[in-house]
């Protein structure tokens, strides 16, 4: 019997190295060569493929990969029709949805899309900006852009549709966002009758399940601590937990053990509380996946 593989697409461009970074938390080692469009996995039955994208979802939704990651947006741009096994709520510098926002030069007159009618717009995301000028009623030239788009306006468009996450690329070159079109995140998709494949479906939720782990992980420790178990319901009372805290008793009957999960943000502000309410022994640990 042949051995089954899957097949991956992998972003390639702004979100390679983020999906790179994520899969290897996961547990899943990718190594990027500098000539080739096929890195190397350590998983013998994954064969990953580099691609833009912007062009995964149609390949996914033909068969040509089982599967990929690529961005909401690139879904409803190319209208592909895929199955959505999970959104990974991860891009190119942060953990937060990128925007696909319309933005004018700042001294431009324009401050609704409706002044926008009759006007030029450039874009990569030529689908989505006609149907959200459609949903407005406005009529509009609309030009595909290859890129650096946000110079063109004014020479060469009265607007530009194009994505963002801090904004920075923006002010830079002098626009203002008049509107916002869409928020957009990552998702891990796959053909159909890929899917229905009871083998490939296992191999992507266990997938799956270890990003979203991982992802569910950031920005979080673990505290454990010894107390008093006449403090315990104080001390219970200071932590913000996750889920509700493991107590475990000790040899000494008059003691418990306390262990939770807690935002990281939150043990400078939290653990001289605990302290001052009786707990003993703080131990602050990271963790690297939290699975529901």
């Amino acid at each position: 019997m042949t051995e089954k593989i899957l097949k991956l697409g992998i972003p390639a461009g702004s979100l390679q190295n983020a999906t790179a970074e994520l899969f290897q938390q996961a547990g899943y080692n990718i190594k990027f060569s500098s000539r080739s469009y096929y890195p190397q996995i350590d998983d013998e039955q994954i064969k990953c493929t580099l691609i833009r994208a912007q062009e995964m979802a149609r390949y996914v939704e033909e068969g040509v990969f089982d599967a990929g990651i690529t961005g909401y947006d690139w879904i409803l741009e190319t209208q592909a029709d895929v199955h959505e096994v999970c959104e990974l709520l991860f891009s190119k510098v942060s953990r937060r949805p990128v925007r696909w926002v319309l933005c004018v030069p700042n001294d431009s007159p324009v401050q609704s899309v409706k002044d926008l009618e009759g006007k030029r717009i450039a874009t990569e995301a030529v689908g989505l900006t006609k149907n959200y000028l459609a949903k407005h009623g406005v009529s509009a030239k609309v030009e595909f852009s290859w890129g650096a788009t946000e110079v063109k306006p004014p020479r060469l468009a009265d607007a530009i549709v194009e994505v963002t996450e801090t904004g920075s690329s923006l002010r830079a070159n002098h626009l203002r966002i008049v509107d916002e079109i869409l928020q957009s995140t990552s998702r891990l998709i796959a053909n159909h009758e890929s899917y229905a494949d009871p083998w490939i479906k296992e191999k992507l939720d266990n997938i799956s399940l270890m990003l979203k782990s991982c992802l569910a992980a950031e920005g979080k420790v673990g505290l454990m601590m010894n107390l008093r178990r006449d403090d315990l319901e104080k001390i219970l009372d200071i932590l913000p937990a996750l889920q509700k805290p493991t107590v475990s008793a000790l040899s000494d009957q008059d003691w418990v053990d306390v262990n939770t999960i807690i935002d990281e943000a939150v043990v400078r502000t939290i653990v001289p509380q605990l302290k001052a309410a009786g707990a003993r022994g703080l131990v602050e640990y990271p963790i690297n996946k939290i699975i529901e």
